[in-house]
């Protein structure tokens, strides 16, 4: 059976971006352009892991993290934050919400499979 992935990202190509690497390596995605729309699509699912941006409309990353984790379902699915941000202080707000990894973007398709793969043992 496939993994199933969740992307959640404002931009609808980085998600097509993401949903099309994840795709050609079998995984199953699930997309949500912010927190909130993550939240719903995730409520119930089966899901292996979620790579999400920070800065979104709604319900940023940081916000999203932190109540995944307060969900029981969810408290030890690997999350790995994909933006922009690359300051030191951004990346301990996202560890101490509980982000497993951070990817800054731009990325490349191999190095997002590397961590995927990594956090997905």
């Amino acid at each position: 059976m496939s993994k199933t992935i969740v992307t959640v990202d404002d931009s609808a190509s980085v998600r097509q971006m993401v949903s099309f690497t994840l795709s050609q390596e079998g995984y199953e995605v699930i997309e949500a352009e912010d927190g909130k729309d993550a939240l719903g699509k995730i409520s119930g699912a089966s899901v292996d892991m979620v790579i999400t941006d920070l800065n979104m409309p709604n319900m940023d990353g940081i916000e999203l993290i932190r109540q995944l984790r307060a969900n029981g379902d969810h408290k030890f699915t690997p999350i790995v934050m994909l933006t922009t941000e690359s300051m030191d202080a951004k990346k301990a707000e996202g560890k101490s919400a509980g982000a497993t990894g951070w990817i800054v973007k731009p990325f490349k398709p191999d190095q997002l499979l590397a961590v995927i793969k990594k956090v997905l043992r």
